[in-house]
């Protein structure tokens, strides 16, 4: 049993729709070509939030009893509120790319996990772009940000890295009623003069963002969202007024991939798929879904490898998340290879610190424009580590593990 907290509604229903879409369709597929995983089939439902926390939280109180294998909160806001539940409930939270940045040290967070990268460790990839297109050094970075807890994740590292790497930032938040009416932000903008801007946007925020800095004539292949302000939702709106403008991304684009093949083959021409139009299959938040959906299976293979067992519980699953291999030999296996970077599951490292890759909207689709850029573990490593024991400080009882 696999709940899914989904947002089909809501402001930021164009980002939850295809992230549903795309984790249903996968358990459909594996439920439909291979009885579902290992010879158990998978029972996926949906729980609305409507990016909601405390909607978040009744989902998972009215669900967690059903034998939920993990919970997948799509929401940084939900998996705050979910973090502490899980080790009481003993059902582990994957917040695939998004969440509590130092939930990566699994030492101090056994049952949370956000592989394959931290936004942190995302933030360092962004960062390292930048660097090698031109230097950091001596650098105004602009950083537009949802002003919620999701937008706010990064700007510990930003305080960080900026006297270290020696560049300045000047962040421009953006309130969820503001998404849509941007303009004092870019005014600022226009004054402040960044030589780059980074930015941390959801839904609607995003296609406005880059409709005004098109409006001031800002470049904008100086312009760098993150893999949640990159979706071919967001730059359809925008179109050819968005050519150039750059965003991260962690998971393969497009549907030329025989596990997507066999998802048209088994599922949406099958008439089983929730998606709205088979040509959205395949989009950048489709295929995140779908790999969120990929992470789960896999740990539910290791889980199942190591107890014996084909029906497996949440425990378990989180035995699962620290042994699985998502190599390049069993991405060709499961009909991925080239969709992501390999993650190797572990006891300490609960991100796996995975690569992430730019690519760049050419007016009408997303193409690669960079290999893929590893994160700065030297320097976000140790960060982390002191964020978890900040965390943990007024915690007394927390359940930690030791990791040998």
């Amino acid at each position: 049993y696999q709940p899914s907290l989904t947002y089909r509604t809501g402001p930021f229903a164009s980002g939850g729709i295809p992230l549903a879409n795309g984790f249903a369709d996968y358990f459909n597929m594996l439920n439909e070509r291979d009885g579902g995983v290992g010879g158990t089939k998978i029972v996926v439902e949906e729980c609305e939030t409507g990016y909601n926390a405390q909607k978040g939280v009744e989902c998972y109180e009215s669900t967690k009893g059903k034998g939920a294998l993990s919970y997948n909160p799509y929401s940084t806001g939900i998996t705050l509120q979910l973090i502490p539940k899980a080790p009481i409930d003993k059902i582990p939270v994957l917040s695939m790319g998004y969440g509590l940045s130092a939930a990566a040290v699994g030492e101090k967070f056994p049952w949370t996990f956000n592989y394959p990268a931290s936004y942190w460790s995302q933030m360092s990839s962004i960062l390292k772009h930048i660097d090698a297109e031109g230097g950091l050094k001596g650098k105004k970075i602009g950083f537009v940000y949802l002003d919620a807890g999701y937008g706010k994740e990064p700007i510990p590292l930003l305080e960080e890295l900026a006297p270290k790497l020696g560049f300045t930032w000047v962040g421009f938040p953006v309130g969820v009623k503001e998404m849509q009416n941007q303009s004092a932000q870019w005014l600022n903008v226009r004054k402040e003069r960044p030589d780059y801007i980074i930015m941390w946007g959801w839904g609607a925020m995003n296609a406005t963002a880059v409709k005004e800095a098109a409006k001031i004539k800002y470049p904008l292949d100086k312009f760098i969202g993150n893999w949640w302000a990159g979706s071919h939702a967001d730059m359809r709106a925008v179109g050819e007024d968005g050519k150039g403008y750059k965003a991260a991304n962690f998971s393969g684009v497009g549907r030329d991939f025989p596990a997507l093949q066999d998802v048209m083959k088994h599922v949406v021409d099958a008439g089983k798929s929730q998606v709205e139009s088979k040509e959205l299959v395949g989009d950048v938040l489709y295929n995140r879904g779908l790999f969120n959906a990929v992470l789960i299976a896999e740990g539910i293979r290791a889980a199942q490898a190591n107890t014996g067992k084909k029906v497996i519980t949440g425990e378990d699953l989180r035995k699962g998340f620290e042994t699985f291999d998502l190599s390049e030999a069993r991405l060709k296996e499961i009909g991925l290879e080239g969709f992501t970077a390999p993650i190797k599951a572990s006891c300490a490292d609960h991100e796996g610190a995975g690569s992430v890759f730019i690519m760049q909207w050419d007016g009408k689709d997303w193409g690669k424009l960079s290999d893929p850029i590893a994160p700065m573990t030297d320097v976000v490593r140790p960060l982390l580590e002191k964020a978890a024991d900040d965390y943990l400080k007024d915690k007394p009882s927390w359940q930690t593990q030791s990791c040998s």
